[in-house]
Formats: C-alpha cells, structure tokens, sequence
C-alpha cells in the first residue's frame, strides 16, 4: 500500500522502533468478523464458519459472512470489524437505562449497544446525514428492537432538545480513519497532514455538544478509528482541562491492547486510561476509545430533567394518536398474529404505526425516521403489518406460524408467492425459517401472497 510520506514520517517519529512493524501492516490483509445478536436465535450455520472467538467480545467472532445468508437478513448476526467491538464493551449500557450514540451510522455499535441493552430501556442513534441515517434505520430494523429511535439532527440541535438527559453516550466521532486504511483504501486519498487538526477542531464541538446532554455521573464513552494524537490523546487532554468535572475511567485491557499515550498530548498519566487497538499488537485494524465520568451522581431533586418543545420543522411527518376505526384495525391483525404484544405507546405518522420506547419525549421540530417499532401501515380499511414488527417477534409466542424451507425462504425474499400444502386458516401468517422469524405473508388457500418489501428483495 502506498501511504503518504508524511504519513509515514510522522509514525516513524512518534513509534520509534515500533514504526516498521506498524507500517508492515498496511500490506496485510484487513481482519474481518461478525457478532451474534443474543437476542435471537442462535445463527449456528454462520457461527460453523467462523475462524475463531474474539476474545474481549462474549458475542463477536472472526470470519466472514454473507449478506444474502439466512442469518444476516434476519439480524442474527452483524458484519463487524474485531476493533471495532471493543467500543460496545466499553460503553457497557445497562438495561433501562437512557442511552445516545451519536454519530451512528451504519449501526454496527448501536446494534450492539441495544444488544447490551437486552433492548430495554431508551437508545436514541443519531446521525447527521440523511442517506447514512436511512442506512443505519435499515440495519436497527433488520437487528430488531422495539428500544431504538433514529433521528436526523446536529448535536449541537439535538442537545436542545434532551439536556442532562443520557445515562450513557458514545461518541465514536468522524475522523480521520487512518485506522482503516487497509479496510478502505479510499481513504488515503483524504489524508494531507493537517487533516488530523480539522477533523480534532469538528471532534471537540461534537463532544461540547455531548456533555449538554449527560447526566451527572454519566458516562461519555469517546472513540475513534484513527492513529493520529491530534484527534486522540489530545481531545481527551482538551475536556479534562476544559471540564474539571470529567474523570478518566480505566478501561479493561486485553492482551495486545495498549495504553493510552500521555507522551502524545500534554503529559497528563490519565491519559494512560485509554486504550488504543494497534494492528501489529492485535488482531484488528486500528482504534482509540477513551471512557469518561462526568462528576458524581445528582441527588434526588438536584436536576430537573426536561425535554422542551420545538417549533415544528416544515417536512415535519403529521403525528397523533389512533382513532376508533384505527385502533380496531390494528387490534384485529395483532390478536390474530401476536395476542401477547404489548405494543404501548402507539403513535401515527401519517399513515404508518409506531409503537414509541418507554421514556422518549415529545419528538415534535425532531428529525426523526426511525421513532420506534414500526408496526405497519394504515390502508383502505385494513392495517398491513411491517417487516421490522415481524424481525422483534418470538414465534413461539405468536398465534399464527408458518415455517417455511430453505428454498421457500429464498422465494420469499425473491418476492415470489409462496405454494404450500399445510392445512390452515386463510389471513396474515408470521413466516419462519430454521426457526428465525422473517417477515408477514398472507394465506389465501394454498398460497402465501409476499409481503417482504420491495426494496430489499434480492
């Protein structure tokens, strides 16, 4: 790999004897590796090709996966680099809690953050531009949870409308990916030596922004896929100096990760804390993570949390609770296919249903594309359900079943309609396949009429 010569001269500087080892690495192959969805079945097949355990991941493993295989399309694994899933450990949410990550998309450590979450409590996932936020409510739904809301707004937007608010927020900031240079070779191509500086001066707004809204003895979890101090070290040294209240956390290290380096920014032994994934110490391409307390827990009554109101922004999708004939419609194809369903929190946007998590505020002036569980859609006179209310689904609590085969599955996401032999009643069916649940077909005598959306069949 051809890397820029001040690249290498600036490593060369800063690692001493180390540097040849860190450079040979750029002409190795990046290393690959998935995560197992532990709130789904287990995705055996997938699991039988992996390489070996990622061993400071209880869910992550090495190797490669199809993003056509059974278990991928029904989120019982995610495709994710080794380093990279050392970020969700760190965050650590608990279950209940309140949590934000920021920069999310495409997903991969929200997903495992919800995953952490046993899917309860809050995680709000925000990402500023609009087609990587469509992409990263793609992959939530596929994952499956009913805890997760998708905006589209600015931190510095988005801490107007939640302030002290997060139990937990992850920053894992835009930067300048030197980390992933043999995963995506484009990126050298944006690399000049003062790109690391202009990528640390966007960090430190972002991370301005992310203290409005943590609570008092929040956590603030800061990481990045890049090698360079400027967006590193030295952000980390700039909010304990700016901040008094913030503390280094110590963070577990595995065998073959590294100390933060206090040489790197102002001496501070703090900042030993960190931890920083080098590619010739560890299996992984390259990342930096840093985890912070923000002071002491409030006592009882010392802040009031609010979530104020915002104008209504133009473009803003008309909301409002369901009326009579709606609330019969929906009621009808959830006590047939799901009688247990406790969807609570019901909410249109227009003409589709939502059912909001447990402790989400007004999202009235929000950019928001994912405001929940997406149940369905409101049609002449019927209520259609929805694929991401089919992926949280536990068949064995649901009241219509049809297991389909291998091969029906694969007619299935084809979009075909399906022929079956099965005795049953005519209407809408969860369909399953080596026990992951789908999507929703509708039986009408032998033929199950596909309902897998347009946009994803393949």
């Amino acid at each position: 790999m051809q890397l820029p010569a001040e690249f290498v001269t600036k490593y060369q500087r800063l690692l001493g004897d180390e540097a040849p080892a860190f450079l040979a690495t750029f002409d190795q192959p990046s290393q690959s590796g998935f995560r197992v969805n532990p709130l789904k079945p287990a995705p055996r097949a997938t699991i039988k090709t992996a390489t070996g355990k990622v061993p400071y991941v209880p869910d992550g493993y090495y190797g490669t996966v199809s993003g056509k295989s059974l278990d991928h399309v029904t989120g019982a694994i995610y495709s994710q680099e080794p380093s990279a899933m050392y970020v969700g450990e760190v965050v650590d949410p608990q279950p209940g809690e309140r949590v934000l990550d920021l920069c999310a998309a495409p997903g991969g450590k929200t997903t495992h953050l919800i995953a952490k979450m046993r899917d309860q409590g809050l995680l709000v996932a925000n990402e500023i531009f609009r087609k990587r936020a469509k992409v990263l409510a793609e992959n939530l739904e596929r994952w499956g949870t009913r805890s997760a809301v998708v905006t589209n707004e600015s931190p510095a937007e988005l801490e107007e409308q939640f302030p002290h608010f997060f139990d937990r927020i992850l920053v894992d900031a835009p930067c300048s990916g030197e980390g992933m240079f043999r995963k995506e070779p484009a990126g050298i191509e944006y690399w000049n030596p003062d790109y690391p500086s202009e990528c640390a001066n966007r960090q430190k707004k972002i991370l301005a922004s992310a203290l409005k809204m943590l609570k008092p003895g929040g956590i603030l979890v800061y990481s990045t896929c890049t090698f360079a101090p400027e967006e590193d070290e030295q952000n980390i040294a700039w909010l304990l100096d700016n901040y008094p209240e913030l503390r280094m956390v110590p963070i577990k290290k595995y065998p073959g990760m590294d100390d933060g380096r206090p040489e790197w920014a102002d001496g501070n032994p703090d900042l030993k804390h960190a931890v920083r994934l080098f590619p010739h110490h560890i299996q992984g391409e390259g990342h930096f993570i840093a985890k912070l307390q923000n002071g002491a827990p409030a006592a009882d009554g010392d802040i009031v949390q609010s979530s104020p109101k915002r104008r209504k922004k133009k473009g803003t999708r008309r909301q409002g609770k369901l009326d009579k004939q709606a609330q019969a419609e929906f009621a009808a194809v959830r006590d047939w296919l799901a009688p247990k369903e406790a969807a609570t929190h019901l909410l249109t946007f227009g003409d589709q249903l939502y059912s909001l998590p447990e402790g989400m505020p007004d999202v009235t002036g929000m950019t928001v594309l994912r405001p929940g569980l997406h149940l369905g859609v409101f049609k002449k006179n019927r209520f259609e359900p929805a694929l991401a209310w089919a992926l949280v689904l536990d068949p064995a609590k649901c009241s219509h079943v049809l297991e389909l085969t291998e091969e029906q599955w694969r007619q299935y996401v084809h979009g075909d309609v399906i022929t079956i032999d099965q005795p049953g009643k005519n209407g809408w069916y969860l369909l399953t396949c080596a026990g992951h649940a789908t999507g929703f077909g509708k039986r009408v005598g032998t033929t199950i009429k596909n309902f897998y959306p347009k946009g994803l069949r393949f």
